[in-house]
């Protein structure tokens, strides 16, 4: 991407489409604190609460992401992921946000793991975090810069906490962000698409798994 001035720089710059090198997945907190697949059986049975948010993720946001990526390792993507996770045991680090919340996972722990369905391979990155913004409490920009990137795809849960705070820090920093509507997931639908409304064309260009999926297809 060329170097954008004042002068230079448009609306539709926003639009770009990603470029092959430049580009990197980052999957905001799809961790077994969030979903397993026998909760969201126990859900559809009525047996467990939170059954839009545990629903949405098994029918729609699950399976959406293992397309994504799997065609973006195909096309040589990054693929980068982010939990929730304490760097102690007691929880001494994190936010106090994140205390006052009830947002503890300890060092190692279970909850604290990504999701199988949508795990890492290989040595992809794995960064746990202690506050809602990954920019705000790690190293993840200097990682990104070492890796090259300037277009970061964001997906996860949830739409309206981690995932906004996400894409609107990576703008601040200077990155390309698209959001995958369709990849994410919060616990009503109307706090959904709020979120999804507010930051399309401002913070991020908003995209479809199939649209991103086009996308590689041309890398």
């Amino acid at each position: 991407m060329p170097k954008l001035t004042v002068a230079t720089a448009e609306k539709a710059d926003r639009d770009r489409p990603v470029e092959k090198g430049k580009t990197a997945l980052l999957s905001v907190d799809m961790q077994n604190m969030e979903w397993t697949a026998e909760r969201a059986a126990r859900a559809r049975r009525g047996e467990e609460g939170d059954a839009h948010f545990l629903t949405r993720l098994s029918d729609t946001v699950i399976p959406n992401q293992q397309r994504l990526q799997a065609a973006a390792r195909e096309a040589g993507v990054e693929v980068i992921f982010t939990v929730i996770e304490a760097l102690t045991q007691d929880g001494r680090d994190i936010s106090l946000d994140h205390m006052i919340s009830g947002l503890f996972i300890p060092k190692g722990a279970w909850e604290a793991g990504v999701i199988p369905e949508v795990g890492p391979v290989g040595d992809e990155i794995i960064i746990p975090k202690t506050a809602s913004g990954i920019f705000n409490c790690t190293n993840i920009e200097y990682v990104l810069r070492n890796l090259g990137i300037e277009y970061l795809v964001v997906y996860g849960v949830c739409t309206d906490q981690c995932v906004e705070t996400t894409v609107r820090d990576a703008c601040d920093r200077g990155f390309l962000v698209t959001l995958l509507a369709d990849c994410c997931a919060t616990h009503e639908e109307r706090r959904h698409d709020n979120s999804i409304d507010m930051m399309d064309g401002h913070y991020a260009r908003v995209r479809t798994t199939d649209e991103m999926l086009a996308e590689f297809a041309s890398l």
